[in-house]
């Protein structure tokens, strides 16, 4: 009889040596399921903050490019730039007033950045065909051979490269989907 019980007893000891074992087993895998949900969880909301960012810095450089081109400043270099004569080498420029030439370089450099910041999407197309459109592609008109001269004779193959870009993207915007001025459209005002 003390056979039977010692085995019962042995018998015993190892049934709760399993289930300790199986209990820790469950243990383990119930904290790396934890672990695992809580890294998918802080990943999920790390992208979605990094989207959020990245949202709000595009809304406010955004608001920033309209604010440049409401001042009045950059009124005075519109008014400049459009009453210049058409320019076709780098030699006019340099017989302009010197105020005349430090406010077509400040243009070149606007419409440089402009085509910058569109080009490395920070700013999204539609503004720029929404606020300046035909004044990018009229001034480019205007002064391009001026600028390839330059290219050449400076040299500088990189001058307004992107500014050129900039227009003949809206060139072939305008003429492949030319959008109504807004005033045209009936929308409703909401209360």
């Amino acid at each position: 009889m003390s056979a039977t019980l010692t085995f019962k007893l042995t018998s015993r000891s190892n049934l709760n040596t399993i289930c300790d074992i199986m209990n820790s087993d469950i243990i383990s895998i119930i904290a790396n399921l934890a672990l695992a949900l809580s890294f998918i969880v802080a990943l999920i909301f790390g992208i979605a903050q990094v989207r959020v960012a990245a949202r709000d810095r595009k809304e406010r450089l955004t608001l920033g490019t309209l604010e440049a081109f409401q001042t009045r400043e950059f009124a005075e270099l519109l008014y400049t730039i459009n009453n210049l004569k058409t320019l076709t080498n780098w030699k006019e420029i340099e017989s302009l007033p010197k105020e005349d030439q430090v406010k077509f370089i400040q243009f070149g450099q606007q419409m440089e950045t402009l085509g910058i910041l569109v080009a490395e999407r920070l700013i999204n197309m539609d503004l720029v065909d929404k606020t300046l459109g035909s004044f990018v592609t009229t001034s480019w008109g205007k002064f391009k051979l001026m600028f390839y001269d330059a290219r050449e004779n400076i040299p500088d193959p990189f001058l307004a490269e992107y500014f050129q870009w900039l227009a003949e993207c809206l060139e072939e915007r305008m003429r492949k989907v030319s959008r109504p001025p807004y005033f045209m459209k009936k929308v409703p005002i909401k209360s």
